[in-house]
């Protein structure tokens, strides 16, 4: 466990204990050393109760900071017992994107006061970012933005920049923008304070920078953040006008949300589940999935029930009979998450998928080749019957040419399907290992052995 991690967990035991000491000045204290982002965490990793009496700790002016870190279950939560002045301030601090994300889970009334309240600039960059869905480069993005244009010198761009006392937070480069609003390219900071005094913008500026449409998908936009190395990237519409930009640390959050939903889904969760929710509504919501496991498990105990004759005349297939199943399920997961990763990054297409695929069978031959002979050996040497060990051998190579396959296959009928992978392929491929696995070993071993 990483030192971050240790102190993560003392800092949990420690709140809690003064949470049941009474020791409100205590936790004030502790409180006050941390990021939003960490009491967040903080608040996400107590039960019900303490949760209750560690926000009233916090204080008011943070409370919008910290509500923007919080997943939505639990934001919800809490929002749900503010009383409406206090979200209505907590709102007023939040950066305009992370408010955007808020703004739908709060009661109507509470929305029209918060909007009734902010400034008029405040109010308009809010409205256009509500104005895209949820999912795009549009909802990301900070209207607040600085702009010049490209016939200024550097020296006039520098006397711009001393004459405000603070800049938007990450701000690494400037828009530049033509008198109509048009995007032209990107200033870096480094360029306006390193260049000659006298150069135009348009001679430092870098007018090949990277911008996305206000509509493009986030995954997208974290996708060209990756490649290019990206620090902030300018959003556009169709007509090339500036709307915002998007920097790194908005995509870091999109970059964790997409792994907590991959994670997640594959448990067939939300992303967003509160690891300390009630108790009902956790159990309606894994009741589904445990219910569509339950069909599949009912599915394999039929093949497997089709055998009874065989199960009863030779006992060592139902000892043995788990090993083809579980290793055809191992090597299948192992295929189907390289598979998924590779779609989420897209990075298969259909002039690559049949290459992945035969790769994918050759592996599953040469590991059922290989591990075929030690399971043989060792069933030999277990249950001296060299028929058995033949049909598991053989057995086991089938079922992990099988999983190859599906492991491949499945995920990609999926997508194109427009159904994630990463929510059902797990359930769909345990289903045809067992099934195959128990299909070829019985079969197999009522074929030869009965």
């Amino acid at each position: 466990m990483s030192d971050v991690a240790e102190k993560q967990y003392d800092l949990i035991d420690v709140v809690h204990a003064q949470l049941e000491a009474n020791d409100e000045n205590a936790v004030r204290l502790q409180l006050a050393e941390l990021h939003p982002n960490e009491i967040a965490n903080l608040l996400e990793s107590l039960p019900p109760d303490a949760r209750k009496r560690l926000w009233a700790l916090v204080e008011l002016d943070e409370q919008g900071d910290v509500l923007a870190y919080l997943h939505d279950e639990a934001r919800a939560g809490i929002i749900e017992e503010m009383p409406q002045d206090e979200l209505v301030v907590a709102a007023e601090s939040m950066e305009v994107a992370d408010l955007a994300d808020v703004m739908g889970e709060l009661p109507e009334d509470v929305t029209e006061a918060i909007l009734s309240t902010l400034e008029k600039d405040h109010r308009e960059r809010l409205e256009a970012v509500l104005s895209f869905d949820e999912g795009v480069a549009g909802r990301l993005m900070n209207p607040d933005v600085l702009s010049v244009r490209k016939d200024v010198t550097l020296a006039v761009v520098l006397r711009y920049l001393r004459r405000r006392t603070t800049l938007p937070a990450h701000t690494d480069t400037l828009m530049v923008i033509s008198e109509d609003g048009d995007y032209l390219g990107k200033l870096s900071l480094a360029d306006v304070v390193t260049g000659r005094p006298d150069a135009t913008v348009e001679e430092a500026m870098h007018a090949q920078a990277d911008w996305v449409y206000g509509n493009t998908d986030e995954r997208d936009v974290a996708a060209l953040f990756e490649r290019r190395d990206l620090i902030s990237v300018a959003v556009v519409d169709s007509a090339y006008k500036l709307l915002g930009r998007i920097t790194i640390d908005d995509i870091v959050d999109v970059i964790r949300a997409q792994t907590d939903e991959a994670f997640m889904k594959r448990a067939g969760l939300d992303k967003d589940e509160d690891l300390f929710a009630p108790v009902l509504p956790s159990a309606k919501r894994r009741a589904v999935w445990l219910g569509i496991n339950l069909v599949t498990v009912f599915l394999a105990a039929w093949v497997i029930g089709r055998f009874e004759e065989a199960l009863d005349k030779i006992v060592a297939l139902a000892v043995l009979m788990p090993i083809v199943a579980s290793m055809g399920g191992i090597a299948g997961s192992q295929t189907l998450t390289l598979t998924i990763r590779g779609l989420a990054l897209g990075q298969i297409g259909s002039s690559n998928l049949r290459w992945l695929a035969y790769k994918e069978i050759a592996v599953g031959v040469l590991n059922g080749l290989s591990w075929a002979v030690v399971v043989a050996v060792v069933t030999v040497a277990w249950f001296q019957e060299w028929g058995i060990g033949a049909v598991i051998a053989a057995a086991m190579l089938v079922n992990l040419l099988a999983a190859a396959a599906s492991g491949v296959v499945i995920p990609v009928v999926l997508h194109r399907l427009g159904i994630d992978p990463a929510l059902s392929g797990a359930v769909i491929l345990t289903t045809v290992t067992d099934v195959v696995g128990f299909l070829s070993f019985l079969g197999l071993a009522s074929l030869f052995l009965l």
